[in-house]
């Protein structure tokens, strides 16, 4: 079984539950969605084939506890659904970062999905799978980037339509950096008093976009 894959790479998770948590970055290549602001734009084509067992042994190299299957967008290769399986096997605690548009059932129940709803500043809103939503389990997570009030409305009116805050463990809302200033939204959130984790990517605070970071 083989794999296109971008990179391999140990980090800081920047992002959602385990923020600040050693981690090793499995990203595959190839993405159906063009969010106007995606930061990854380099995962769209081009990789590598790799074995699976290849993948493992390389994970297994970084001698780390949190693995974080991303991308692109990693459901957009089927076999990406057997290497989620082969690393809790192998005894990881794993996520899943996707993008909302692909779906989630067939993914080992272990692993913890984040799926990100995108809002209508991304461009990509009529792409989100809501069927995706009623599989959600207290384990998984939720991630909103939004880029104006607008969006935020948006994520607000979700929230509540679809009790997010009750189907996951975290909810979670990004500002767009550059776009959106996080004070901005923090203000929003504590005003209405939201049941959501605001976040702040911690790898673009910390190495601002390098690659492999």
């Amino acid at each position: 079984m083989d794999l296109r894959l971008t990179e391999i790479f140990y980090s800081l998770q920047g992002e959602a539950r385990t923020v600040g948590r050693p981690t090793v970055f499995v990203r595959l290549t190839g993405c159906p969605q063009r969010c106007v602001w995606c930061d990854t734009e380099y995962a769209f084509s081009g990789g590598e084939k790799w074995p699976l067992e290849a993948i493992l042994d390389q994970v297994a190299g970084y001698q780390a506890h949190y693995v974080t299957v991303t991308g692109g967008e990693p459901l957009a290769q089927p076999n990406c659904l057997g290497l989620l399986t082969a690393l809790c096997d192998q005894g990881y605690e794993v996520s899943l970062e996707t993008g909302g548009a692909m779906d989630i059932a067939e993914v080992d129940p272990r692993v913890s999905v984040v799926m990100d709803l995108k809002a209508p500043g991304s461009g990509e809103q009529h792409n989100n799978r809501l069927e995706n939503i009623p599989l959600l389990r207290p384990h998984h997570q939720v991630k909103f980037v939004l880029a104006d009030r607008k969006d935020y409305d948006w994520a607000r009116f979700m929230l509540d339509q679809h009790q997010l805050h009750q189907r996951v463990g975290d909810v979670l809302f990004s500002p767009v950096q550059g776009q959106l200033a996080p004070g901005e939204l923090a203000d929003w959130i504590v005003a209405d008093r939201l049941p959501v984790r605001f976040q702040l990517q911690l790898h673009k605070l910390l190495w601002n976009d390098a690659r492999g970071r």
